[in-house]
């Protein structure tokens, strides 16, 4: 025999190498060692995901599945400041203090024919709180104040406010009497779906004053919200 070539040497290199790493001769040992690797990985993570058992949660209860008035949220609230609304002749700018970090709220109502300021100022209210923000002629209301309303017979209105008792503490959410707690949803769930709309028929004062939905006593901690005189009136 001849002495070797380096190209034949260099063949015997290839063939021993391929030998060794367990390969077909002319295999590429880095692109298919990768795809080796990745194929193996595969599968073991395939395994893994076979071999996991499937845990089932089921999703807590939804807001939307309380009682309409559950969704809405009532705050007991104090007036500390009120003054005409200088472009609107029924309407009173106040603000109501409801225990809240970020200060007192601004809300507009229409109240001017109905009571002074000096019988304003002081006064403790519901405050329906998770209404979408309005501008109410330039005025930005965050809120409304809940009143019971009586219509006279020759049509007039007779309106009050639907008051918690004193001892009620400020930023209290009322409850009803016979519910589930209040679950409030969003303002922006209470626009579109009309919650507050929907829930006006039910809401009514009975023969003692007190609010009610549909038979449901307004409670609170010191006990019934109520208005001073109207009877069988609607709330709003």
């Amino acid at each position: 025999m001849g002495v070797p070539t380096a190209i034949e040497l260099l063949e015997d290199l290839i063939i021993d190498l391929e030998g060794k790493l367990n390969l077909a001769p002319g295999e590429d040992p880095i692109v298919d060692n990768t795809s080796k690797t990745q194929s193996t990985n595969k599968k073991q993570n395939e395994k893994k995901q076979k071999a996991k058992p499937v845990i089932e949660t089921k999703a807590p209860a939804s807001d939307l599945d309380q009682p309409d008035i559950c969704k809405l949220e009532f705050k007991v609230g104090l007036i500390t400041k009120v003054w005409a609304h200088p472009d609107a002749d029924k309407l009173y700018c106040e603000e109501i203090d409801c225990g809240e970090e970020g200060g007192a709220r601004q809300i507009a109502s229409g109240l001017r024919h109905h009571y002074s300021e000096e019988e304003m100022l002081g006064k403790k209210v519901l405050v329906v709180a998770n209404l979408k923000a309005k501008s109410l002629v330039g005025f930005k209301s965050h809120g409304m104040v809940l009143c019971a309303v009586q219509v006279n017979e020759d049509g007039s209105e007779k309106v009050e406010f639907v008051e918690p008792p004193d001892g009620a503490p400020l930023g209290e959410v009322v409850t009803f009497e016979g519910l589930p707690p209040p679950s409030p949803i969003s303002a922006a769930q209470v626009e579109k779906k009309k919650v507050f709309a929907a829930c006006m028929d039910g809401m009514k004062t009975n023969n003692d004053c007190i609010g009610t939905w549909n038979g449901h006593v307004f409670m609170t901690s010191a006990g019934p919200c109520r208005g001073r005189t109207v009877k069988g009136g609607v709330m709003r």
